[in-house]
């Protein structure tokens, strides 16, 4: 016998109404009804719902199962409502929030305890410092390569310093200098947070005494400065090269070293190997002193400047053929 169900009751339109959903699956529905009746409840509630959205509730207590057309037609108001930000009042820039500083005056409160910092170095180690330099906050202290050991392990060890931790160790070739050869070593404190650079000279038969025994990070950056530089660092432990190949001949960061180098490394089809062959180029090498040039000068050349450069009055054209007939 089939039952008739009832489309839509009192109770149901009241619940749709406060509790803001018209769907009878989101109510505590009896687990006895049947599929039938809860679709046809479902059917019923979703104009019901449409009539709750226009009586004048609020959108939270409205659910979205309204049709695509109500809603366009609620995004429409709403963006009449909306103003257009484009055509808004805009606040006047006000003034700078940070003065502006002089690069210069910048560094002048830290450098002046650098060079406070670089005096006191000098009054503890008068025989080794010989000068220091500041630039912005970095401090540079000068020494002579009989003084490294000294330097640094009161650089290490003094209280006032300790720099324990060394960063880096590199070299700059100057070839016109009797000491071509100029070690950098950058050193950090952890405990006082600050840097500070030392330098040193050297040149081919002049070595640097090696850190190894102050500072196990120096092993490998003097090892670098050798393969690299070619300067020697006495009491090493295993001073042979490290970023060159084996059998390399020169050093290639040398400002005399050919940029091309004096063999060429390939791969032989023939005999299935790298070979090591001597660099073929249709130009012979040529040593280029300091402040020589690689071009061939032509003539003596003149030195102008621009007090005596003046560039020649131009002669007159001469006239044309028809010009002379007339």
């Amino acid at each position: 016998m089939l039952r008739r169900h009832s489309l839509a009751a009192p109770d149901d339109v009241d619940d749709i109404i406060t509790t803001g959903c018209p769907c009878p699956l989101h109510r505590a529905a009896s687990p006895t009804l049947s599929t039938h009746t809860m679709a046809m409840r479902l059917a019923v509630a979703r104009p019901l719902g449409a009539v709750a959205r226009s009586s004048g509730c609020s959108r939270a207590a409205v659910r979205t199962f309204a049709s695509t057309m109500l809603r366009a037609k609620e995004v429409a108001a709403e963006s009449k409502e909306t103003p257009n930000m484009r055509y808004a009042p805009r606040n006047p820039t006000g003034p700078l929030k940070a003065a502006i500083v002089n690069p210069a005056d910048k560094y002048k409160e830290k450098g002046e305890a650098l060079h406070k910092y670089g005096q006191y170095l000098m009054s503890c180690l008068p025989k080794y410092v010989q000068q220091f330099s500041v630039w912005k906050d970095e401090l540079t202290i000068y020494i002579p390569p009989a003084g490294v050991i000294p330097t640094f392990t009161f650089l290490k060890y003094h209280t006032a310093a300790e720099y324990t931790q060394i960063s880096d160790i590199t070299a700059v070739d100057y070839p016109t200098k009797d000491q071509r050869f100029e070690v950098v070593y950058n050193m950090l404190s952890i405990r006082h947070n600050s840097r500070i650079r030392v330098k040193t000279y050297a040149d081919e038969a002049t070595p640097v005494p090696s850190l190894c025994d102050l500072y196990d990070g120096a092993n490998w950056y003097e090892r670098e400065v050798y393969d690299l530089f070619g300067v020697f660092f006495v009491g090493h432990p295993d001073l042979r090269r490290i970023m060159t190949d084996y059998g390399f001949d020169g050093h290639p960061l040398r400002k005399d070293f050919p940029m091309t180098g004096y063999t060429e490394i390939r791969y032989d089809e023939e005999k299935k190997r790298i070979v090591v062959e001597p660099l073929e180029m249709t130009q012979a090498f040529r040593n280029f002193r300091g402040g020589s040039s690689a071009w061939e000068q032509v003539g003596p050349g003149d030195d102008l400047k621009p007090e005596n450069f003046k560039l020649p009055t131009p002669k007159p054209e001469p006239p044309k053929e028809g010009e002379q007939k007339k």
